[in-house]
């Protein structure tokens, strides 16, 4: 079949390459002059499979209330007049209860490990390199108390075969001795070994290489004008300055956080919403005392990940609509808490700051599936796991397209 896929983030050049694969003619339509230049392009690096759970949890409720009113806090809600994001929020705290967090971590889990041999397939089969490191993710606590959470969550996500190795202070220093100089004392930690990190915007670039030399045609500086539809289908796309529609037999929307406002005008309701997220990169000097181990700092909530001669700090959670322009009160956060954690880096100058909008669900389980019309796909909605599911997501999408039933337990559409 001819099919269309509109993004070309990781989310959707892993789409088109699996889509490719099954044996479609695939065309993908980007707004951008390149793949993977908007929320791929400067993220945590993390394929966290190990750690992917909801934000919404029982336990979150009590920290979003402390954190009400500070510019530097972890996640941040600025009120605007707009009923999309006040349903997003409530729709937020009702996925904290207890029922739905288990429900939805079951989810997450199983399309993460699922993605995860997908990726390393996908490695072995093309060579693909993008700065990726096989050491696994130490997620460390500063607090004893979060600590004492994190390994009795520790517990409950074995269940689920997800295998988390609690570690006292002592083990996580050796997993990754850079934490050894650190300003902030270590409490302990939860390692998960089969984790991986690398450079989200890399592996984008070179997997659409790939997935060009397959025969994926790429359509750069592409806008979307409007999608046409006849009779239950999708007729085909309108584009800027294009004198005909461009027409496929599906269609897959890989939009990020504008694909709830591309399918609104259908009659399709997405509950996705953009949560701006922040990053901070620093060259790092010939034999810095860096993490080699990618860490996740509980009490910041950031994520530290090593990519070659960089070192990578992301986090934060902001609804502030579409704006991702970069407040530089939150990024100089990340950047005094990355200083405090390795203060032998010594002097970070050239730190490249960005901020880039993630498409995120109140439950953080992404939308993969049909809709209404019968031959139009969804597989976006993957927050901060977009890259941690892009494989997985993008093997499932190949199959429900072809006809298929994807391999992985997921609630698809």
């Amino acid at each position: 079949m001819k099919v269309i896929v509109l993004g070309a983030g990781v989310v959707g050049v892993a789409g088109a390459w699996y889509l490719a694969r099954a044996g479609h003619e695939v065309t993908v339509v980007e707004r951008r002059a390149q793949a993977g230049l908007e929320t791929s392009f400067a993220n945590g690096g993390q394929i966290s499979a190990g750690h992917a759970e909801p934000w919404a949890s029982p336990a979150v409720v009590p920290r979003v209330l402390r954190w009400l009113g500070r510019e530097d806090a972890p996640m941040l809600f600025r009120p605007r007049a707009d009923w999309a994001q006040w349903a997003w929020a409530l729709g937020f705290l009702r996925e904290c209860l207890p029922g739905r967090f288990e429900r939805n971590m079951r989810e997450l889990a199983g399309l993460a490990l699922y993605s995860r041999r997908c990726l390393a397939a996908l490695r072995a089969e093309t060579g693909l390199q993008y700065d990726q490191l096989a050491r696994g993710i130490l997620h460390f606590c500063t607090e004893p108390r979060d600590f004492e959470a994190l390994a009795a969550h520790a517990e409950a996500m074995r269940a689920l075969g997800i295998a988390r190795e609690v570690k006292s202070a002592a083990e996580c220093l050796a997993i990754e001795p850079a934490l050894g100089g650190s300003d902030l004392r270590i409490a302990g930690g939860v390692y998960t070994p089969q984790d991986e990190s690398g450079d989200a915007f890399k592996f984008t670039q070179g997997l659409a290489r790939l997935a060009s030399a397959r025969g994926v045609k790429f359509l750069y500086e592409t806008a979307l004008a409007a999608i046409e539809t006849e009779g239950g289908r999708i007729a085909g796309l309108r584009l800027a300055g294009a004198a005909r529609p461009l027409v496929a037999d599906a269609y897959v929307v890989s939009l990020g956080s504008f694909s709830a406002r591309l399918l609104a005008p259908l009659g399709i309701r997405v509950p996705i919403y953009p949560l701006k997220g922040y990053s901070i990169t620093l060259p790092l000097a010939p034999g810095a005392r860096a993490p080699s181990v990618s860490l996740t700092d509980e009490g910041f909530k950031i994520v530290i990940s090593r990519l070659g001669d960089r070192l990578r700090a992301a986090g934060t959670a902001e609804l502030a609509g579409y704006d991702a322009s970069l407040n530089p009160v939150r990024g100089a956060a990340i950047a005094a808490r990355v200083r405090r954690l390795f203060p032998a880096l010594g002097a970070t100058e050239g730190i490249e700051h960005w901020a880039g909008l993630r498409p995120a669900t109140p439950n953080n389980v992404p939308l993969i599936g049909r809709t209404r019309f019968a031959n139009l796909f969804l597989n976006t909605g993957h927050g901060t796991l977009g890259w941690t599911l892009a494989c997985g997501s993008g093997q499932a999408i190949a199959d429900l397209v072809s006809g298929r039933t994807p391999e992985v337990k997921f609630r698809f559409r």
